[in-house]
């Protein structure tokens, strides 16, 4: 990718389309710090990050989900939830034996915090299943719980209704339009046009090869 300019409007719900192999997961996974870019900055709410790793954005309020979701196939789909926020005292060697009560106290919040996310994005009644049984748009929710442990303030989704079921997209989409309207911003790479054009505002289009992208306020933009 080269020089790539790209600014995203706080509160929107920006679409990114454009054909495959046009650098689209390619520019989220510069942005979430998974490659870091050879030249140029990357910032966040006005703060410089470029090269920070994807733990430390993430904290930052920063959070992505994939093309292919990959669970922990064998924990149970409220397991999976209860392992993304970040430092965590059971983490470390020392902390279930020196600090055993603060960890339990612990746990016992983010457990709660977890089903009330599960419950949120409509899979409280599988929390005992093992991840790898569920359906795959029942895993692009899992992802979504995943993301949401964080509280980020930005989400990164990368073709959320992939393979995923009509009944399943439009819970989807009913998610993310209730998280933005409380004030999470969303940047979407998309392939359906139906979704985008129904629930992306601003869109910024990917062209291969690609050499600039540059996103108005309130345009479709074409790179090249």
């Amino acid at each position: 990718m080269v020089d790539v300019s790209i600014g995203i409007r706080n509160g929107s719900i920006t679409g990114l389309i454009g054909p495959n192999g046009a650098g689209k997961s390619t520019l989220f996974t510069l942005l979430t710090g998974a490659l870091p870019p050879s030249a140029g900055t990357v910032h966040l709410k006005g703060r410089d990050v470029t090269g920070l790793s994807p733990d430390r954005l993430y904290a930052l309020g920063l959070g992505r989900t994939f093309q292919i979701p990959r669970p922990f196939a064998r924990m149970s789909v409220l397991e999976n939830v209860m392992l993304s926020p970040i430092g965590q005292m059971g983490e470390s060697i020392g902390g279930p034996f020196v600090a055993w009560r603060t960890v339990r106290d612990q746990e016992t919040r983010l457990r709660a915090c977890a089903l009330d996310v599960l419950d949120f994005v409509t899979l409280g009644h599988l929390t005992d299943h093992p991840a790898g049984k569920i359906s795959g748009g029942q895993r692009k929710l899992l992802e979504l719980a995943r993301v949401l442990m964080g509280d980020p303030s930005v989400i990164l989704l990368d073709e959320p209704s992939a393979g995923v079921n009509p009944a399943l997209t439009e819970t989807l989409v009913g998610k993310i339009e209730t998280l933005n309207r409380q004030g999470k911003t969303f940047v979407i790479i998309e392939h359906d046009m139906d979704f985008v054009m129904g629930h992306c505002e601003p869109l910024a289009r990917s062209a291969r090869p690609c050499h600039r992208r540059d996103l108005g306020r309130d345009r479709v933009c074409r790179s090249g």
